[in-house]
């Protein structure tokens, strides 16, 4: 039986100073599974509570629960061997964007390549998801869904996936709108240097503890 209530495909950047910049930032390093001491920042705790149980990362294949059947082993095996097909995606670099309300690093250029990964991951994998519950399906409709996210929640346990996929390293929880200009230019301080190019070149399974935060399980380097 799996000590992780749930999994899921991540890209976590290998180490080096943005990882370390993530991991600080966010207050919880998801690689090495430990608390890290955040920067002295006014309301920094706060402004990052919401995305600090997932550590710093990007989506390729949402959380999920075991299918009935399924194990943890057959699931790194599945991973290793999408992993040993899938080749490296390529994008001009990583910026720093407003999605909404809140801020993440996201692909520049063409992220054609990155959502042929993410996709992979999103449908090749999914004999290992769990169906959803009604409740779990009713949260995600709660934030208003068109015709096509209801159906890419029904086929997929979620509305973000595919041709809707966007890649984003997320940073912050919702941000006040009066505060978007203050703790954008707060982050962009804060930042080392981004990658140019970017290079998604590995898939990160992880399993989210019994504490609710998630926790890197393997890294598999993309060889395809």
């Amino acid at each position: 039986m799996s000590v992780h209530s749930r999994h899921a495909v991540y890209y976590m950047p290998p180490e080096g100073a943005l990882a370390s910049f993530g991991a600080a930032w966010l207050g919880w390093d998801a690689q090495a599974g430990r608390d890290v001491p955040q920067p002295d920042l006014p309301g920094l705790d706060t402004l990052t509570d919401a995305p600090r149980k997932y550590g710093f990362h990007a989506t390729l294949k949402p959380p999920f629960r075991l299918a009935e059947g399924e194990t943890v082993d057959a699931l790194r095996d599945a991973v290793a061997e999408l992993a040993a097909r899938t080749a490296r995606a390529r994008a001009d670099g990583l910026v720093l964007s407003r999605l909404g309300r809140f801020l993440a690093l996201t692909p520049e250029g063409d992220n054609s390549e990155v959502a042929r990964v993410a996709a992979a991951c999103v449908q090749d994998l999914d004999r290992f998801r769990a169906p959803s519950s009604e409740a779990e399906l009713e949260r995600r409709r709660g934030a208003g869904l068109d015709a096509r996210a209801e159906e890419l929640l029904r086929d997929w346990g979620y509305p973000w996936v595919l041709d809707r996929f966007r890649f984003h390293m997320t940073l912050t929880g919702k941000i006040a709108r009066e505060d978007l200009g203050r703790v954008q230019a707060m982050v962009a301080e804060a930042l080392p240097p981004l990658p140019r190019p970017f290079m998604l070149d590995s898939l990160c399974l992880c399993g989210e503890r019994s504490d609710g935060r998630f926790e890197l399980l393997h890294r598999y380097a993309l060889s395809g």
